[in-house]
């Protein structure tokens, strides 16, 4: 009896420190501090180990080290600190690139070109043929990278471009990538002298809450050739069948070619990302002057990850949806907002703005397909239009605001990219780009069914219960 007694109080003494900690863990929403708090009391030994697991945003005290003493010694990007006036941005949007400036640090730069690609297929080939006439030097992140048909062309780009002399840097995912990581291809390109590095390797997984969450993920997709071409958007470096998940096929992917100084910014969050892992000073890169091309349009990279300000990402988006006047345009495969994000959506159709949002008919994550269903009446009865795209898994992350502003990049609107993955964007302002890109929406657009209120009205109690259910751990996923 005695054992037993004692059993019981460890355990109770267990749980109790586990609740302590979900209480006093800082930057935690209340709603995630009663969902955890629920799991570790409802379900003490699979709650407590849950949270051991996944309830900490941390990727190791030693990582967050490193990269702010690489962050911190970086040298300035531009020259000069231009106004907003200096690079055109009209002043109703001043407001939205200041934001982005307090998260990234990087002001608007203007004389950017940009063109949108036609598809995955078409990226690949265009970023072979940029890697092929590099003079200089070639960087690129990708959270997944298979060794496929698309996967493979990148390999032997990047293994030609080394072997002619070009500095090549590539790193990839230690999750979404282990594949080409453990393959022989990442030994190729080693020995044909293409440097490359393994972002947030994964660690034993029992003893990985130690150094770090395993499941916190560089999901960023950058390239850049030279400091002068970058490209940014949802792809991964894979083709559109993406064999590991074959039977959501295709994937459809949003990707922009840029050229100008906005190159420079994500040659500089490429920098902190490769010195947090490699050690390597690759300073100099970042110390060219900015050359401003005639014309052209103002952009930002604005880059989000949880080692950055608590809540960056959804105050980007809230901000830009507070900011529509006639139309706001949405494409996300993910939808597990937080409060201020549901909120932000719905006013923003319930003063007028024309709102739409598109969705993929099929996820790949029946968890977030069910969260995600959860907001739809809300939504419609605000006046949101959701569309549900059927050809294929819409995985493009764009927005487009009034036919002037679009934000383009690596971010869902869910709680992962919101709190636990690093990720890209790059905020612009042109009528013609976005324009090229809220184009690409409607094709979108022609290919989905419109969800209506009578449709979600009618769903069962069964259906209804299942989706709520699931969204009640939104707090926690």
């Amino acid at each position: 009896m005695t054992g037993s007694l004692i059993a019981i109080v460890a355990h109770l003494l267990i749980q109790l420190v586990a609740i302590l900690r979900v209480l006093l863990r800082p930057h935690r929403e209340p709603a995630s501090r009663i969902a955890w708090i629920v799991v570790i009391v409802a379900i003490p030994i699979v709650g407590i180990l849950a949270y051991w697991w996944l309830g900490e945003v941390n990727i190791g005290h030693r990582r967050v080290a490193r990269l702010h003493r690489v962050v911190n010694r970086l040298p300035p990007l531009a020259s000069r600190d231009p106004s907003m006036q200096d690079v055109n941005v009209p002043e109703r949007y001043q407001h939205l690139f200041e934001l982005g400036r307090s998260i990234s640090h990087f002001s608007p730069v203007g004389g950017n070109q940009a063109r949108l690609m036609e598809d995955s297929n078409a990226t690949i080939d265009s970023m072979v043929a940029d890697i092929d006439r590099a003079e200089s030097h070639v960087h690129l992140i990708f959270y997944i990278w298979l060794s496929d048909h698309n996967g493979c062309k990148m390999v032997q780009a990047l293994k030609r471009a080394a072997q002619r002399g070009i500095k090549c840097r590539a790193m990839a995912d230690g999750l979404g990538s282990r594949s080409m990581i453990k393959s022989a291809y990442w030994k190729e390109m080693k020995d044909a002298g293409v440097q490359v590095a393994v972002a947030l390797p994964i660690a034993n997984l029992l003893l990985g809450p130690l150094v770090g969450r395993a499941d916190l993920r560089n999901h960023r997709k950058v390239l850049v050739i030279d400091g002068k071409v970058t490209y940014c958007g949802s792809q991964n470096c894979a083709d559109p069948e993406f064999r590991v998940k074959a039977k959501y096929a295709p994937w459809v992917d949003t990707m922009v070619r840029f050229e100008g100084p906005i190159a420079q910014q994500n040659e500089r969050l490429f920098a902190s990302d490769w010195m947090t892992y490699v050690d390597e000073d690759i300073d100099d890169l970042l110390q060219a002057p900015i050359h401003e091309g005639k014309g052209g349009f103002p952009a930002a990279v604005v880059a989000t990850g949880p080692t950055v300000r608590n809540s960056a990402m959804p105050e980007m988006f809230t901000t830009l949806m507070y900011a529509a006047r006639r139309e706001l345009v949405i494409t996300s495969p993910y939808y597990v907002p937080d409060e201020s994000l549901q909120s932000a959506l719905c006013a923003t159709a319930y003063r007028g703005v024309e709102t739409t949002i598109i969705f993929p008919a099929r996820n790949d994550s029946w968890i977030v397909a069910a969260a995600s269903r959860s907001y739809y009446a809300d939504l419609l009865a605000a006046g949101v239009k959701i569309h549900e795209y059927v050809g294929g898994l819409l995985h493009a992350k764009t927005l487009t605001l009034d036919g002037e502003v679009a934000l383009i990049g690596s971010a869902n609107l869910d709680r992962r990219s919101f709190d636990l993955n690093y990720e890209n964007n790059i905020l612009l302002c042109d009528p013609e780009q976005t324009g090229a890109i809220r184009q690409r929406q409607q094709q979108f657009l022609d290919h989905a069914n419109e969800v209506t209120v009578q449709e979600v009205e009618a769903w069962p109690v069964t259906r209804r219960l299942w989706n709520n259910s699931v969204a009640m751990l939104g707090p926690i996923l």
